[in-house]
């Protein structure tokens, strides 16, 4: 990193570490800073490794000041920052702006995932927002899975749980749960009433027939049929007497719509291929998601919706719907997609998935998969995630999550708790003459009432290829002290801390050469293979460490002869 962008970014951190802690009244947020500050700049995420160790120390100096100092700098530095936040109708205490017509409402949102599989990172962006606007409005939240599709995107009877779990490892429960697949009569009840109000026809047109008519703004022939007629064509629908592709059954909107795609959409089709879940798999006849959707939102009284940019036309539809019944229409958020950084496998569920079926990735929680179950193995705290997703706010625009944010939000939340320990790749064996027998570094720098950890050396070390100096060159071995590359061995020198700090010997990590503990360590990269101190054996399963100069990561298991871990980020 030149010093050109250096200060470049340690001026937008500071800009964005004042307005937040400004605005809210505390310290600034490292992830929270993080966040708005790569998605300001798509240059910095390039040199996302990088910028957390740039910000963190900018964002410390800022918390350093009072809260006069910080108004008084953010004034000087970036007073149109301050004027927006001066009148700013944002809540005070959240980043995300208010929902509209909210005040003196109960609030009723909700999830709606597709059980087609296990998440990616891009739907903990539904939970994570939805479940935070539920707790600032005091508010209730439904997880509806839409699962009326068994063939396009069909169900994946694994799925309805792991979504379930990932929710509560984001940090939320939901108020109440269920399955569209569980509701089928509900909507059968309603596509009669609609059909006797007029609202809906059944159509026996060749799809490709009917989108020719539709775009020439002309009607089907079925679309004056009495409504005894088609009620009587539902119900044989219902009772799975037609082919899949054989019979539909249509809203009637406006045949001259100035939208083709709102002209007399279909509510249900015929699927011959089951579902998966054994209580649904005798149905034949399915609605399509806007109808069934659009018919849960009203009796499970929602009131806020947010959903994709993309759904735009759904809400149109919809309100067809809503119409005929003389329904009042919750209020709509759209936002735009998220898009992710540091992956080469593309955020999608069928993408993943096939993946998975060729050998590709082990599963979904493999280190190289954009997955919630991969980064909860990983040992990244839910709340993180969250974090950094709800900096993203809910613009229309597509935003870009770095997983630098994830990653600061997360450092921020276990560095302080995490022990430090020695990791050492493709080690360099090296003779040590004349030292201790045993190094002493701390468990945590920053606790020395945790003690140290005690690291026999038994005559001999490990050190990264890197580390090795030149012959006559000197290096500390962390809490051991200071070697001189001699004779191809390391001779003791000394323990005079002076060394580092006036003369600028380089301070290395190291492991025992003999007594160590082999370690496979999974990245997004692949697996790397190296040595820890040998006290890695007992630790257990979920524990977080910070390898001294790697990272973090968190112990996945114990083999016989070998510590497995899953690397988290620097």
């Amino acid at each position: 990193m030149n010093e050109d962008l250096r200060e470049r970014i340690e001026h937008e951190a500071e800009r964005h570490a004042l307005l937040n802690a400004v605005k809210h009244g505390e310290d600034a947020d490292v992830g929270a800073v993080i966040g708005p500050l790569m998605g300001e700049n798509p240059d910095f995420q390039q040199h996302g490794d990088e910028v957390p160790g740039v910000v963190a120390p900018v964002v410390a100096q800022v918390n350093e000041l009072d809260a006069e100092g910080r108004q008084k700098r953010l004034e000087a530095l970036a007073p149109d920052l301050l004027a927006d936040l001066e009148s700013d109708e944002e809540g005070d205490d959240h980043p995300l702006p208010d929902l509209p017509r909210a005040e003196n409402t109960d609030v009723r949102m909700r999830l709606a995932p597709n059980p087609n599989g296990p998440w990616h990172l891009g739907n903990a962006r539904m939970p994570a927002v939805i479940g935070t606007y539920k707790d600032r409005y005091d508010g209730w939240m439904l997880c509806r899975f839409d699962d009326t599709d068994p063939e396009t995107k069909r169900p994946d009877p694994a799925a309805y749980d792991a979504i379930l779990d990932a929710i509560e490892y984001l940090g939320f429960e939901p108020d109440e749960v269920a399955r569209a697949s569980d509701r089928m009569v509900t909507y059968y009840e309603h596509a009669r009433d609609l059909i006797e109000v007029g609202g809906a026809y059944t159509c026996s047109c060749p799809a490709a027939e009917f989108s020719e008519l539709k775009n020439s703004g002309e009607a089907c022939p079925h679309r004056d049929k009495p409504a005894g007629t088609t009620r009587e064509e539902f119900d044989a629908m219902v009772a799975g007497e037609y082919d899949a592709g054989e019979m539909v059954l249509r809203v009637r909107t406006d045949i001259e719509h100035k939208n083709p795609a709102l002209r007399d959409w279909v509510a249900f089709r015929m699927i011959d291929t089951p579902h998966p879940r054994e209580v649904a798999s005798g149905y034949r006849c399915w609605p399509l998601l806007d109808f069934q959707s659009g018919i849960d939102d009203h009796l499970f009284e929602i009131t806020h919706i947010i959903r994709g940019i993309d759904l735009q036309d759904s809400a149109k539809r919809q309100r067809f719907l809503y119409d005929y019944f003389d329904w009042e229409y919750p209020e709509v958020v759209h936002w735009g997609h998220v898009q992710l950084d540091a992956y080469d496998v593309k955020m999608s569920t069928s993408t993943i998935k096939e993946l998975i079926i060729r050998g590709e990735l082990d599963g979904w929680d493999d280190p190289r998969a954009p997955t919630v179950a991969s980064l909860r193995r990983r040992g990244i705290r839910g709340d993180a995630i969250t974090a950094a997703m709800v900096s993203l706010g809910t613009s229309t625009s597509n935003v870009d999550l770095a997983m630098s944010a994830v990653y600061a939000a997360n450092r921020e939340r276990i560095d302080e708790k995490t022990d430090r320990t020695f990791f050492v790749r493709d080690g360099i064996e090296k003779t040590v003459i004349n030292g201790p027998e045993m190094g002493e570094p701390p468990v945590h720098p920053n606790h020395e009432e945790r003690g140290v950890r005690e690291i026999p050396v038994g005559g001999a070390v490990l050190v990264e290829p890197d580390d090795v100096p030149a012959n006559g060159k000197r290096v500390w071995l962390k809490g051991y002290g200071c070697v001189r590359h001699t004779r191809d061995a390391f001779e003791f020198v000394g323990t005079d801390i002076e060394m580092v700090r006036e003369e600028g010997v380089p301070v290395v990590h190291w492991v025992p050469a003999d007594d160590n503990r082999p370690v496979r360590l999974r990245t997004m990269e692949g697996d790397v293979e190296g040595h820890a101190e040998p006290a890695i054996a007992e630790r257990n399963p979920d524990e977080m460490v910070q390898f001294e100069r790697v990272g973090f990561a968190r112990i996945d298991r114990q083999e016989d002869g070998e510590t497995v871990a899953y690397y988290a980020h620097p």
